[in-house]
């Protein structure tokens, strides 16, 4: 088992305008189907850290999620207007031992 977290680094003040694109690309299964996705807010950290995490039982299923979902429009779109309120980010596979 694997666990993905994509780590973003929001603008002062963004989760407002983030959260209903997060509504929107959960609604549409952008996050994929077959996972589990977990969506979290950082209250010791970074202020503004906005935290996806998603499970996968191989990395060839997380490559299958990555060149398949990511390619389509919808995510495309959803995506240049979420990356309006990013700083930055970084991504983190972790692998699950017990």
């Amino acid at each position: 088992m694997y666990v993905v977290r994509d780590i973003f680094q929001l603008k002062f003040g963004h989760y407002r305008d983030v959260k209903p694109l997060l509504d929107e690309a959960n609604q549409k299964k952008m996050f994929g189907e077959n996972n589990a996705t977990r969506i979290l807010t950082d209250f010791t950290g970074d202020a503004y850290r906005l935290v996806m995490e998603q499970t996968f039982n191989s990395l060839a299923d997380y490559e299958n999620m990555m060149s398949g979902g990511m390619s389509q429009g919808d995510w495309q779109q959803w995506y240049t207007k979420f990356k309006e309120h990013v700083i930055g980010s970084h991504r983190e596979i972790l692998k699950q031992m017990a």
